[in-house]
């Protein structure tokens, strides 16, 4: 069973999302299958088979959720340093192309969002960085071409 590295506030949003399902969706499903077996023959009851899917989905996401808690390996990236980029830095990068500065904190893949700036562990970007320090040029392959970044600022906040 291996661990996966994630930020304190991605392991606080898992843990969030598991709570709600369990002490709120949970209890909502069993009222829902409870009012659509009184309406009798499930056979042909669209409550009752929509409920018996939500059940099915949210059950699903609570044994994904709570296997991802359970390996998750917390770190708080305030609490590291360094002149090199390691999981959970802020990067800020000039694109060579465009000479605009990007900024980009590295995270676990569940917290990943590019729209907030957080970048996967896993993206092709984000692995092209780690051990990087700055003044480095980084080369990437994207969908678009290769793409060329100079690392400017590494910050562990």
């Amino acid at each position: 069973m291996s661990k996966f590295p994630m930020t304190a506030r991605g392991f606080k949003l898992l843990e969030d999302e598991l709570r709600r399902l369990k002490n709120e969706e949970r209890p909502a499903i069993s009222r829902a299958l409870e009012e659509a077996r009184a309406h009798g023959d499930l056979s042909e009851n669209a409550e009752y088979h929509a409920a018996k899917e939500r059940q099915a989905f949210v059950e699903a996401r609570v044994a994904e959720l709570e296997d991802k808690v359970s390996r998750a390996q917390v770190i708080d990236a305030s609490k590291l340093s360094g002149d090199t980029v390691k999981f959970g830095a802020t990067v800020t990068l000039i694109d060579d192309d465009t000479e605009a500065e990007v900024y980009f904190q590295i995270v676990g893949e569940d917290e990943s969002d590019v729209k907030e700036k957080r970048l996967s562990i896993a993206s092709p970007l984000a692995r092209a960085l780690i051990g990087k320090g700055v003044g480095d040029e980084v080369e990437v392959t994207t969908p678009g071409g290769h793409k060329l970044y100079e690392l400017i600022r590494i910050e562990y906040v």
